[in-house]
């Protein structure tokens, strides 16, 4: 592309790529000196010419200038960076629809069964925390949210891949920084506001209106899902120029769930709108997992799709990696991986627990805490599993470079009567719940899901996941097969 494609009084220069990042190679690249938490990019002009930048844009002076580079001076890079990427790769999510998932709990859950139920009628997409997924393709995430840059691309490769959608996960993060901003949604979805990245945001006010500009840039022709059992629910969208559509579980709401049976590997509900009652079972479980589900039925009918055409594909929606993971290997006891690492997560998940373990049966729960994220979490969490488990195990949660026994010892001080211990690898802490489980008892691993990182002292190492790791020490230490099955 052309630069005098993407700015007015610019020279002629074909430009190959976007430079974000200043330490990687991009030949005859546009560098943005974008001013991030950590680094401002104007300190670093030289490297990204040194890697290839033929264009610098940049909000501040510049001294020492190249005479072969272009500099191009803007009042807001971060907003010129938005609008150039989005030309650069054909506005891409102008040719999708958009479906944009926020929240603290269940943005994983809902955006992957908003890709499921309408993939088999419009071929679509989806990106977060789990994996980048559109046809054949499944790639590793890159973060919640990815960059600006790579968020484009992504969306351009899935029209070059023939997708007709894409459900996103928009993370109060990546909403903050601005990586969503020229992101044409056409449906914006609320789930829920709870306590997690205060170690970003500051504040619970912050954090929610981190979430709140999301529905403050909806366009008028677009639609705003929000959750009626929230208290934030309606404060969120009430400054949107957006339709507003309401879904609820507890509550009355356009999209309401009237009656519901909760049982230990499906659920029944009768769905009440558009003044008519329909009679879904679904294979999702967990109260929880209903509101995720009711709030893709509802994103999924007002863009167009009828809900009798859903309800077939309702009762078979695929398992989600990680998320309220039932893992049954033939054991005679419950096994729960689930990525919950905020307090109201890991009460859903308890509560759970606590329905499906007979009176008399022990709920075991394995759980650490993420190093230098949003500490005051850890003893909310010791306490919360205080309130539910009978045996807790403390282990490591991305520790980063915090002493792992100092997290757990956190955690501990909300822990008054239930007895634990810390076992700081967390192979060894799975390994530990299962040979302590008996017949009925229920064991909840909290935090990784199907993580296949762990944030370490060195940074970020391989992990295999904790949904693998539970399959093969049932094998290999409650079965005692050995450990054949990888080989």
């Amino acid at each position: 592309m052309n630069l005098k494609d993407l700015f007015e009084n610019v020279p002629d220069i074909e430009i190959e790529s976007l430079m974000p990042d200043s330490r990687k190679k991009r030949p005859n690249s546009i560098f943005f000196c974008h001013k991030g938490m950590m680094h401002d990019g104007h300190k670093f002009v030289n490297q990204a010419i040194e890697n290839g930048a033929k264009v610098i844009v940049h909000s501040e002076p510049l001294e020492n200038k190249d005479p072969n580079i272009t500099y191009i001076k803007v009042k807001d890079v971060t907003a010129t960076f938005n609008h150039v990427a989005d030309a650069f790769y054909g506005y891409p999510s102008h040719h999708l629809m958009m479906f944009g998932v926020t929240g603290t709990n269940g943005k994983s859950s809902i955006a992957c069964i908003i890709r499921d139920l309408m993939d088999p009628i419009s071929p679509t997409g989806y990106i977060g925390t789990i994996a980048i997924e559109y046809g054949n393709v499944k790639l590793p995430p890159l973060l919640t949210t990815p960059d600006i840059d790579d968020l484009h691309g992504i969306l351009k490769d899935m029209i070059d891949a023939g997708i007709k959608c894409c459900s996103l996960e928009a993370s109060s993060i990546g909403i903050d920084q601005r990586r969503v901003e020229s992101i044409d949604f056409d449906v914006a979805i609320f789930t829920n506001l709870t306590h997690d990245h205060l170690d970003y945001h500051g504040t619970i006010e912050n954090y929610f209106e981190a979430k709140k500009h999301l529905f403050d840039s909806l366009k008028p022709s677009a639609v705003a899902v929000t959750n009626m059992d929230d208290p934030k629910g309606m404060d969120i969208v009430k400054d949107t120029k957006a339709k507003v559509v309401t879904y609820g579980v507890d509550n009355p709401a356009d999209y309401q769930i009237t009656s519901y049976q909760l049982l230990s590997n499906s659920t029944k509900f009768t769905l009440h709108c558009n003044n008519l009652d329909y009679e879904i079972e679904t294979n999702l479980i967990a109260k929880f997992n209903l509101s995720n589900l009711l709030a893709a039925i509802t994103a999924l009918n007002v863009s167009g799709v009828p809900i009798e055409k859903m309800i077939p594909m309702i009762g078979r929606i695929r398992q989600i990696e990680g998320r309220m993971e039932r893992i049954m290997e033939g054991q005679p006891f419950n096994l729960i991986v689930d990525f919950a690492h905020t307090p109201d997560g890991i009460i859903k998940l308890c509560e759970f627990a606590s329905a499906i373990t007979p009176r008399g049966n022990r709920i075991i729960g394995v759980t650490g805490s993420a190093g230098k994220r949003d500490t005051e979490k850890r003893k909310v969490f010791g306490s919360i599993l205080d309130q539910y488990a009978d045996m807790i195990i403390l282990t490591e949660d991305d520790p980063r470079d915090e002493r792992v026994s100092d997290i757990c010892n956190e955690i501990s001080t909300g822990i008054n009567d239930t007895p634990y211990s810390i076992i700081e690898d967390r192979y060894d802490a799975i390994r530990q719940a299962v040979e302590l489980a008996d017949k009925g008892d229920t064991i909840i691993v909290m935090g990784k899901g199907d993580e296949k990182f762990m944030y370490r002292r060195e940074g970020r190492e391989p992990y295999r996941g904790d949904d693998v790791i539970a399959r093969e020490v049932i094998h290999k230490y409650y079965f005692g097969e050995g450990d054949d099955r990888n080989e």
